[in-house]
């Protein structure tokens, strides 16, 4: 018994099946959000070098979480090399050491 893949499936009139379609709205999806944290990464990172020292550590929070959010878009879109982006984007070691980690808040008091 051989099967058939659905109508739906097969090339319509412009050469493109539906599934190559939706691969590319797919491919254009993830380049457009990589796109966004490189923005907010280097967003984070600007804010960082203007800082003060008063302000420095929140915002050395804020860059590693926009980088490391960039490190796993990257990953995602399959771009494994993440030395280029360190240099491209300046990303100082203080932020590098801090990628991956939370930070808990106080609890507070009742």
């Amino acid at each position: 018994m051989s099967l058939r893949p659905p109508v739906s499936y097969l090339e319509n009139a412009t050469g493109k099946s539906p599934i190559n379609v939706l691969e590319y709205e797919l491919m254009a999806e993830r380049a457009d959000s990589l796109g966004r944290a490189g923005q907010r990464a280097e967003a984070a990172l600007l804010k960082l070098k203007e800082a003060s020292d008063a302000d420095r550590e929140d915002l050395l929070d804020q860059a590693a979480r926009e980088v490391y959010a960039l490190f796993i878009q990257r990953e995602i879109c399959g771009l494994r090399n993440s030395r280029e982006v360190i240099a491209r984007y300046g990303i100082p070691g203080a932020v590098i050491v801090r990628l991956g980690v939370t930070r808990k808040k106080p609890e507070t008091e009742s």
